[in-house]
């Protein structure tokens, strides 16, 4: 018995709710997959690396042993946060990915004068290659538990770090900066374990441009050259 209009109409909707049904993993899956930010670090930006001419500022590794203590001192090592073997890691992976890909740094590297920027920058170049910069300590109390900074010292450390980031580098090279993450909105905004903001500089007093944010993992997966 061949079917009337209703029960045609009925079973044409019965069909298309589970052809829905059926289809919702899938588009939700393949959304997913198109929201995932690129791995890798594009090739005109590398090429452009290799040339020189900008700063990379890069979030210490991973500092999850012990914690900051008030009035903490920076060469005292046990009053505050330190690197973990995972941080350490990082540390190595960054210096070790950019010398892979043939991006030229020049010396000093620059770190924050707590430990664990200290280390991460010495595990990446070399201890002979770092020099700490005092002007980047005060950007440690921006963020996280002991973000105390007043609003005058928030504005200081910020200015500080514009100066150091509209600075050329040497020509045919690129400075390295080892510092901290910052609150959401403020300075580079935040970063993760050896996350780096890579900034093409004007001109002291000029300001700078933001070129790319690369977390680590983009610098690791490139090819070696």
């Amino acid at each position: 018995m061949k079917p009337n209009a209703k029960d045609r109409i009925r079973l044409m909707g019965v069909a298309f709710l589970l052809l829905a049904l059926w289809a919702l993993p899938l588009s939700a899956e393949a959304g997913s997959a198109a929201a995932s930010p690129p791995d890798r670090l594009p090739a005109s930006l590398l090429a452009n690396l290799r040339q020189g001419g900008y700063v990379i500022y890069v979030r210490h590794g991973e500092a999850n042993l012990g914690e900051d203590r008030p009035g903490l001192r920076p060469e005292d090592c046990a009053a505050q946060r330190n690197l973990s073997a995972a941080g350490r890691g990082q540390a190595r992976r960054f210096g070790y990915a950019l010398r892979e890909q043939g991006v030229p740094v020049a010396t000093p590297v620059l770190a924050s004068s707590l430990c664990r920027t200290r280390e991460s920058a010495a595990l990446a170049f070399g201890p002979a290659r770092v020099r700490t910069e005092p002007a980047l300590l005060g950007l440690a109390r921006l963020v996280g538990p002991g973000g105390t900074a007043t609003p005058a010292e928030r504005e200081a450390a910020l200015r500080a770090l514009d100066a150091l980031l509209e600075a050329p580098p040497p020509a045919g090279a690129n400075r390295v900066i080892v510092a901290h993450s910052f609150p959401p909105g403020v300075g580079l905004g935040p970063l993760p374990e050896m996350g780096a903001v890579i900034v093409h500089p004007r001109g002291r007093g000029q300001g700078y441009d933001i070129v790319a944010r690369v977390p680590l993992d983009a610098w690791a997966s490139l090819p070696a050259r």
